[in-house]
């Protein structure tokens, strides 16, 4: 089922992390984020690469979209620069699962160029992680 809201990460700033616009438990999320002059760190426009990482990390959190999902660990490659203006849109899908780890795979796009990949070792745990 697609679905715009997340069980997981619901105090998420759209303005920081992105918006959501597809979720299929366990299956996929999308994530959109529009840069803007917060997020830039030089005269050029260039965009701190952590907005980047942080737009994967949560639509891989919403791939997964359990109340109680966290990343283990991910192994990621920065493939091409974001600037000022420029929309960004993580594709996460869930494609293994062994107990209570999920892997996600993810790109960034912004159009049709890829900026960021990587795969996500995300983990279910049986209560919140600062319980």
């Amino acid at each position: 089922m697609i679905e715009l809201r997340g069980n997981t990460h619901t105090f998420a700033s759209e303005h920081l992390l992105g918006t959501p616009i597809i979720i299929e438990k366990g299956i996929r999320a999308n994530v959109q984020l529009e840069t803007s002059k917060d997020m830039v760190v030089d005269g050029y426009g260039l965009i701190h690469g952590g907005f980047t990482f942080g737009l994967a990390d949560y639509a891989a959190m919403l791939a997964v979209n359990d109340p109680n999902v966290v990343l283990g660990s991910a192994e990621v490659k920065f493939i091409a620069p974001v600037k000022l203006g420029d929309v960004m849109l993580a594709e996460a899908r869930v494609i293994g699962q062994e107990g209570k780890k999920r892997a996600v795979q993810l790109v960034v796009l912004v159009g049709k160029k890829i900026v960021f990949s990587g795969l996500f070792n995300c983990y279910i745990l049986d209560k919140h992680v600062l319980e």
